[in-house]
């Protein structure tokens, strides 16, 4: 039996900033050298990113964004504020954002709230306890015995390893309705300074939360055609473990991003790719569409080449990361949820990735 994606819902922070404000930001965190002010906003051009959702910015009025969590670099400590200050601001914030994006997946699978039977959240920007999941049962009215599972710190790729959690509930339990939420307030962990790997980040993350209602596929299937995840598979990249981290620092979450990353995905995802497949029994010939979290342009080039993609296979991969930036685990959810609405064909490809370096790799069908 199949893990069927009964209903899928997203939700993003009350603001969002365009690009070409973030590079101003960014250079007011001394992400730019004195007089490397244009090669700042040229990267941020560069990204395939038009705007991008915050928690932390306040109503813009006629002022293009507002927000005061991070001071400028020349007028607050090295490194801005603290990773106890951070921390607090995602335990305000993220419930809020999971709280909606459970509600509209569960409208959108047409059930009670109180049948969900496991919750499974996923996160890899913020740690607060009790936290989201808790947050999610007391506003949306789940029971109070829901079973409860957290995917922490899993990176990009962190949704592929909610959805396998969902599906080996649902394997033991075939009446299981396993809500899987997941929330990230990537924008929290800016970093100060001109460091490449800081700065490359500073201009891709994002924030917003993306859910999904799971069941088994011998249940009736609502008329909107779901995703029914069909198989998974997880790959380590060779050579790679240096190449992407992601580690708690005095100021944040830092990360580390080789501008290797692409190249590897280039020369050994095709191996993998095919190897999923075979497994799945389904034929590279045969796949209909893709759905790629969209990291940055780089990592879609590098997908494309190494798979020999047409030209418009991850339009829907790159319009997401046009509209909202890299919303790090949640950001394949949204991916899938606009496939579907363009009641896009499978069998779909899915693939993330994340520290390790790790592909996680999915075959969806509708």
């Amino acid at each position: 039996m199949s893990l069927t994606l009964l209903g899928i819902g997203t939700a993003l922070p009350d603001h969002a900033i365009a690009q070409r404000d973030a590079a101003t930001l960014a250079a007011s965190f001394a992400n730019a050298t004195p007089g490397r002010e244009r090669a700042l906003e040229a990267l941020y051009r560069k990204s395939g990113i038009h705007s991008r959702g915050s928690v932390l910015l306040d109503d813009p009025g006629d002022q293009g964004f507002v927000q005061e969590f991070f001071p400028p670099a020349d007028v607050t400590a090295a490194g801005g504020p603290s990773t106890g200050e951070r921390m607090a601001r995602y335990a305000l914030e993220a419930g809020r954002l999971a709280v909606e994006a459970a509600r509209r997946a569960i409208a959108d699978a047409g059930i009670d709230p109180a049948s969900v039977t496991h919750l499974v959240t996923c996160s890899c920007t913020g740690f607060a306890s009790p936290g989201t999941d808790i947050e999610v049962i007391d506003e949306l009215g789940l029971a109070t015995d829901v079973a409860r599972t957290h995917v922490g710190f899993m990176g990009c790729h962190g949704a592929f390893n909610a959805l396998r959690v969902a599906a080996a509930f649902a394997a033991t339990a075939p009446e299981a309705v396993v809500l899987v939420v997941c929330v990230e307030l990537c924008s929290l962990h800016f970093q100060y300074g001109d460091h490449d790997d800081h700065v490359v980040a500073n201009s891709l993350f994002a924030d917003g939360a993306a859910a999904a209602v799971c069941r088994t596929s011998r249940h009736p299937e609502p008329a909107a055609r779901p995703w029914r995840l069909r198989h998974q598979a997880s790959r380590i990249l060779p050579g790679s473990q240096r190449e992407m981290g992601w580690l708690i620092g005095d100021h944040g979450f830092e990360m580390s991003l080789s501008a290797r990353v692409p190249d590897l995905i280039a020369s050994h995802l095709a191996p993998a790719v095919v190897a999923m497949l075979s497994a799945a029994g389904v034929s590279p010939a045969a796949v209909a569409s893709w759905a790629v979290h969209p990291g940055g342009p780089r990592i879609l080039t590098a997908v494309e080449a190494a798979l020999e993609l047409p030209a418009d296979a991850l339009a829907a991969s790159r319009r997401v990361l046009a509209e909202h930036g890299n919303m790090s685990s949640a950001t394949i959810l949204f991916v899938l949820d606009r496939l579907r609405a363009a009641d896009t064909p499978g069998p779909c490809v899915a693939l993330a990735f994340g520290p390790g370096l790790t592909v996680e790799m999915a075959v969806l069908e509708r």
